[in-house]
């Protein structure tokens, strides 16, 4: 253990470690308020006689955490709780994900200030389902929480399942089809391995929806049915599982991280927007990162360790200066910031023309490009904010076969005769037409290079249903869609792109065009689409411009 630790510290680029003579308590049982009992490893120095404390809830096995957040942290003067959420590992109940976590993570820390080794101070820290078990107490923990640390994550996951109000479909099925495995014998999880690309493909074809999960574990999948079952925001089933409302009484130090191409960006830029208005302090980074990156997973150690020891350790000497880092992509340079989003820019619309033109010009009269959308045979997606296995596949990725479909439309600047660099949030205004009150709306900024790589940037999509938004008498909807915020670096001689689709499979579910039911949907119908770009319905991308 030690060996390894040496080792992974010196990749992580941490601080030394203060002591290798590391204990660990396996199993401690943590009741709950129901009389369920969950089951954490403590990892502590031995001889400290007093520590703070780090608290990890996690659904992925306490295993898969304890060299990293646990070795590591307790060699460098932390005791770490890491504790196996309801119903994953040995811990009791049954799995119900993103439900009950505030009720448990609060019955936990009554369990921890009973303790007689808890000596008052608390952190939590982790990524992703970590980072919202940490928001769902956060408000409640009370002045014992003296930081957290809440990565590639969201207070809240209904709209993480329902971007733009399609559904995130090959993110959550590989996300059931990866912690399932972890229950599994052996023999059952190299089978899984085997043939996991096969299942999630033959998954996410499947129709109905709701049957996908027989396809990809062999059984139904209660939660995934109710996931695809309560598909309206405003359907109260979530209520209980929004943290987002609560998010302004969490005091705690925060640093909040994420990646340009991380699923949850949006969410972790809400949180932090709302921390500001609130009037707190929160820190934020954000790197050329997927999800699922390594470079991400040790940025959020390393950082994780600093913040932790600076609120809990008094080790403030090591914090930065500046409250935000981001890494603008292109330039490829971190830059530092005093908040987020930067006042110094300037939003420039960039029209779509006629022939595939992108003009910061108004649009000339014209009729509107068209293009055929069929669920049968869906836009596929390329790159993005998804979560490829290690990230491969993820980020930023070549699109020209893409934009070679017929599906796709693209329109292109001319060649850049100066840098352009966008910091802050992206947006797209389009005008369309489509012969279907069921449809969707893709669109992503792209990179062009002079060897006709188009490398996408960052992306968005809309789900349209009847009057929503309304259609004027000509049956012309007026979209706006929030693409993924970015920094990002045009240089001279290189093209912006904007692609306009219809869809973005398997990433996003594929609309069927009936209106169906996202669960039980099973009929389809093809799109007719026309997007107008003239002086009346001038459709535009909105590029947050930085100014010199």
């Amino acid at each position: 253990m030690t060996l390894l630790s040496r080792f992974l510290a010196r990749l992580y680029k941490l601080p030394p470690a203060e002591t290798y003579a590391i204990a660990i308590d396996k199993g401690l049982a943590v009741p709950m308020a129901d009389g369920v009992t969950l089951r954490a490893d403590r990892y502590y120095p031995l001889g400290a006689p007093t520590a703070p404390t780090v608290l990890i809830r996690t659904p992925y096995g306490r295993s898969r955490l304890g060299v990293i957040w646990g070795q590591l942290f307790a060699e460098r003067g932390f005791q770490v709780v890491i504790q196996s959420c309801r119903g994953t590992d040995d811990s009791g109940g049954t799995r119900n994900p993103f439900r009950g976590e505030r009720e448990d993570g609060l019955a936990t820390l009554t369990w921890l200030q009973a303790e007689d080794w808890f000596d008052g101070r608390l952190g939590m820290a982790g990524p992703s389902y970590m980072g919202f078990t940490q928001w769902a107490i956060a408000s409640e923990a009370g002045p014992m929480l003296k930081a957290l640390c809440t990565h590639v994550t969201s207070s809240e996951f209904r709209s993480g399942m329902y971007p733009g109000e399609s559904f995130n479909l090959a993110l959550w099925l590989q996300w059931i089809q990866i912690t399932h495995s972890f229950s599994a014998s052996l023999p059952q999880y190299l089978n899984t391995m085997v043939t996991a690309n096969r299942r999630l493909r033959e998954a996410t074809s499947r129709l109905p929806l709701r049957e996908a999960d027989t396809v990809l574990v062999g059984k139904p999948v209660p939660f995934w049915r109710d996931w695809l079952e309560h598909t309206e925001p405003a359907d109260p089933w979530w209520a209980s599982e929004d943290h987002s409302l609560r998010v302004a009484d969490a005091s705690a130090p925060n640093h909040l991280i994420s990646g340009w191409y991380d699923l949850f960006l949006p969410q972790l830029l809400r949180d932090y927007a709302v921390l500001r208005q609130a009037g707190h302090a929160p820190y934020l980074t954000i790197g050329p990162w997927s999800h699922s990156s390594n470079a991400l997973a040790e940025a959020g150690l390393r950082e994780s360790l600093i913040w932790l020891r600076a609120h809990l350790l008094g080790g403030r000497e090591a914090l930065r200066a500046a409250p935000v880092r981001i890494y603008v992509m292109g330039a490829d340079e971190w830059r530092d910031l005093p908040s987020w989003p930067p006042t110094q820019i300037q939003m420039q619309r960039w029209h779509l023309h006629p022939d595939a033109a992108l003009v910061t010009a108004a649009p000339p009269n014209s009729q509107p490009s068209r293009f055929q959308y069929d669920p049968l045979n869906p836009t596929p997606s390329v790159g993005g904010a998804i979560n490829a296995t290690l990230g491969r596949g993820a980020g930023t990725q070549d699109n020209h076969r893409l934009e070679a479909r017929p599906d796709v439309l693209v329109f292109t600047s001319a060649p850049l005769e100066r840098d352009l660099e966008i910091i802050g949030p992206v947006s797209a205004e389009v005008f369309l037409a489509s012969s279907l009150e069921h449809t969707d709306l893709f669109v992503r900024l792209c990179d062009v290079y002079a060897d006709g790589r188009s490398m996408n940037v960052c992306d968005g999509l809309q789900r349209l249903f009847p009057n929503s938004p309304a259609p004027d008498t000509g049956g012309c909807r007026r979209v706006c869609i929030d693409l993924w915020p970015t920094a990002y670096r045009f240089t001279r001689g290189h093209r912006i792109r904007v692609q306009v689709s219809s869809g973005a499979f398997p990433r996003f579910a594929r609309n069927l065009g009936t209106g169906e039911p996202l669960a039980t949907g099973t009929a389809m119908r093809v799109a007719q689409q026309q997007v107008y770009h003239d002086p009346a319905r001038p459709s535009a991308i909105l590029l947050p411009a930085a100014q010199a």
